[in-house]
């Protein structure tokens, strides 16, 4: 009983000093933040040559363990 007592404080005592981590203001639609999406785009882009290239090492390694080449 006790214990309840103390864990149900210690959970109004954390929600009540917390801070929310979204911000209530909406993003500018008509002003993009043009470093953050060349960052994702540039991002993506950069993950992606690198699956290509991994995928065409892998095939050249299997078609040369299987004699294929």
């Amino acid at each position: 009983m006790i214990f309840n007592r103390m864990l149900s404080r210690a959970v109004f005592v954390s929600r009540a000093g917390s801070r929310s981590a979204f911000t209530s203001s909406k993003p500018e639609m008509a002003n993009p933040n043009w470093f953050r999406v060349g960052l994702a785009f540039g991002t993506s882009a950069f993950l992606w040559g690198l699956l290509f290239k991994q995928h065409s090492t892998d095939v050249h390694e299997y078609k040369v363990r299987n004699g294929l080449e």
